[in-house]
């Protein structure tokens, strides 16, 4: 099969498309034939080097796609062959075929295809667990979103807005601020303006949560919640976060808590349960999924360059 690999660590161009071994069921698991795969930052970290990588070169990155199981290893009461699925965090994904753990692969419902699921799980996974579970947000609060027209935040604005909250996004372009004032952002303010300061305006004291996936603005995200409110981080898309002071926290009454979503999928149950809830929230016309761009896995390293650039508004997919 083919699949998208790197022996050494660096930018885009260290991307080539390759035949390898394709994999062979075993138990416990099924090949899935992908048709379409989630291009995330935490590719670019790890081709990078940067963050936790399975294997030995030549690396294949990627841990979200979907398509239909080719093959199982064992007999399973949950899935067949020829059934459609999808996953969030399985290795091996920018590949035509994956081997993924059976407790990994989580059934599509007719009304979701390839594409939107590869372009919701782990994004819309993310946004679920930050809004229901790092912070539950409550109808009235005052949210701010870093990031909002990125692949979390449109994701994470629209899920505010259904649990009935005001939402301040915070972009880095008029065409984001487009884009998450769409998404149903009450209000968005540009990187270059005194964001801080903007969201005190919106909230009064300040925001009661500010979802910060940028790291560097840590700093400046306590001064924009209000006393007793809350940060949450989860990315450092814009560099590590600086170390925050504790003494800060105690005479502030802030809280600041981090996310991963890996600490949150912990059972097949839990994985069905939350996409199902994300599933039905796009049937029913609530969750909207922005695709950003659709590039051949063969061009892959244009797709990570355009998602490094900027200049992305929602999920950037490979296609096999």
């Amino acid at each position: 099969m083919k699949a998208l690999c790197f022996d050494r660590f660096g930018g885009p161009e260290v991307l080539q498309l390759r035949e390898v071994e394709a994999p062979v069921a075993k138990a416990g698991h099924a090949v899935v034939r992908l048709a379409a795969i989630g291009l995330n930052f935490a590719d670019v970290y790890r081709r990078k080097g940067n963050y936790h990588l399975t294997g030995t070169p030549p690396y294949i990155n990627g841990y979200e796609g979907a398509g239909v199981i080719e093959s199982l290893g064992d007999a399973t009461s949950v899935f067949e062959v020829g059934d459609a699925v999808g996953f969030a965090d399985s290795p091996y994904a920018n590949a035509e075929r994956v081997l993924v753990p059976f407790e990994k692969l989580i059934p599509l419902p007719p009304f979701i295809d390839a594409e939107t699921a590869a372009a919701l799980l782990l994004q819309g996974l993310s946004a679920q667990y930050l809004a229901a579970d790092s912070h539950r947000i409550l109808a009235g609060e005052t949210v701010a979103v870093h990031a909002a027209a990125g692949g979390v935040g449109l994701l994470l604005v629209q899920i505010a807005k259904l649990q009935g909250a005001r939402v301040l996004g915070l972009t880095s372009s008029e065409a984001k601020r487009a884009a998450a004032l769409e998404a149903g952002a009450d209000k968005v303010v540009l990187y270059s303006e005194d964001w801080p300061a903007a969201a005190k305006r919106f909230s009064g004291e300040g925001v009661d949560v500010i979802y910060d996936s940028v790291g560097s603005t840590l700093l400046s995200s306590f001064e924009a919640v209000r006393t007793g409110g809350h940060v949450v981080f989860f990315g450092m898309a814009g560099g590590d976060p600086p170390a925050i002071d504790p003494r800060m926290l105690m005479d502030t009454s802030k809280t600041l808590t981090g996310g991963d979503l890996w600490n949150v999928l912990r059972s097949h149950d839990e994985r069905v349960r939350r996409a199902n809830e994300l599933f039905r929230w796009v049937r029913e016309g609530r969750l909207r999924v922005r695709i950003a761009g659709r590039y051949p896995l063969a061009k892959g390293a244009d797709a990570h360059a355009f998602l490094e650039s900027r200049g992305s508004i929602g999920k950037v997919l490979l296609i096999p």
